[in-house]
């Protein structure tokens, strides 16, 4: 079995942390978003490689992931010649795939059970199964109805709210026959929720829902990004570095200085190579990516600072996002929900 991942966006919602980096190798704690999707996808045993459906700087993707080896799977890499949308990038990546196809969205983080997802698919004999999730605000994605027995019988793209039948959205997931991809034309810009999968509804052909109730995230906005590391070291979503550890873990990578006088409170993050000086402090809900400097006296706080980042002294970071090789000057402060891009620079004594 394949899978593909759907991950060709321009990360637009989280600039400007993606104005440089591709938002499929976004930090979660220090390894790329994506190796997390391929952990989930390890799960199946059928799957045996990795497609990934690319659009936006694929050099910068391929130069770090490479042939999959450090994320556990084989990977093979196609670029769309130009925005195919969801349904044809997945019949374009998939060319040549004659067995099911399992097709994650780029942009999902959860610990759901994918071998059901597949057990279901097989037993029922579809051409297609969804994962649905339930949400408080269904309007924001695509709400899918079903009947009693899980079938598939209205899919709503982002209803208004008179349109609010149920709580389940489209999570992201699916399960596919590529014998069914002729109704996608080729190289044209098709969508899978608009175009596809109303086709297989019209037609009355095989079309099934799994509905899962776990752990569940779109990491697209700098809001959730920072929700899904607050949810992993909290436990809520079982993957990543504090999994099946106790609640207020301090993670230190390998080559941390931790100066005696500083003060790192849990659950924390702190990278490999870090360099924590002398009364700097590290509040809870702090990730600190590999080989930043924090400065004496520094204060980081719910805060997010990507790797090769320096503090200043006496420099303060609270409820933000700083992106690779920031430098914060001396006193410099930065407030709450600030987001810095890469290789910004805050002079001594700034406020942002």
């Amino acid at each position: 079995m394949k899978a593909v991942i759907l991950a060709g966006g321009f990360g637009t919602r989280l600039r400007p942390l993606t104005l440089e980096i591709p938002k499929p190798i976004v930090p979660v704690f220090d390894r790329p978003f994506l190796y997390y999707q391929i952990d989930l996808l390890r799960q199946v045993p059928d799957i045996d490689e990795v497609i990934l459906s690319l659009n936006f700087r694929p050099e910068r993707i391929e130069a770090r992931v490479g042939d999959g080896a450090e994320a556990g799977l084989p990977v093979r890499y196609r670029v769309e010649p130009h925005p195919l949308g969801t349904g044809g990038a997945i019949k374009f990546a998939s060319r040549g795939v004659r067995d099911t196809l399992l097709v994650v969205n780029g942009d999902v983080l959860t610990d759901i059970d994918l071998n059901a997802v597949v057990a279901r698919h097989r037993e029922r004999r579809a051409l297609a199964t969804v994962v649905l999730t339930p949400v408080d605000n269904p309007s924001a994605y695509g709400l899918v109805e079903t009947d009693a027995d899980g079938n598939v019988r209205r899919f709503l793209e982002k209803p208004g709210p008179n349109e609010i039948t149920c709580d389940t959205i489209n999570a992201g997931i699916y399960l596919l026959e590529p014998a069914t991809f002729d109704r996608i034309p080729d190289d044209t810009a098709w969508s899978i929720e608009r175009q596809y999968f109303p086709s297989l509804v019209a037609r009355g052909e095989t079309f099934v829902a799994h509905v899962d109730r776990g752990y569940w995230i779109d990491i697209g906005t700098p809001a959730s990004y920072v929700r899904a590391h607050r949810d992993l070291m909290a436990g809520r979503c079982a993957a990543g570095p504090f999994r099946g550890k106790p609640p207020g873990t301090v993670h230190r990578g390998a080559g941390c200085r931790v100066a005696p006088g500083a003060d790192l409170s849990g659950p924390c993050f702190v990278g490999d190579g870090c360099i924590v000086e002398e009364g700097a402090r590290i509040g809870g809900e702090s990730v600190i990516g590999p080989g930043c400097t924090i400065g004496p006296r520094a204060v980081i706080e719910r805060s997010i600072v990507w790797g090769h980042s320096a503090l200043g002294a006496d420099a303060v970071v609270r409820d933000a996002i700083l992106g690779e090789a920031c430098r914060v000057g001396d006193g410099a402060e930065v407030g709450a929900g600030c987001v810095l891009g890469s290789r910004s620079t805050l002079s001594a004594h700034s406020r942002a």
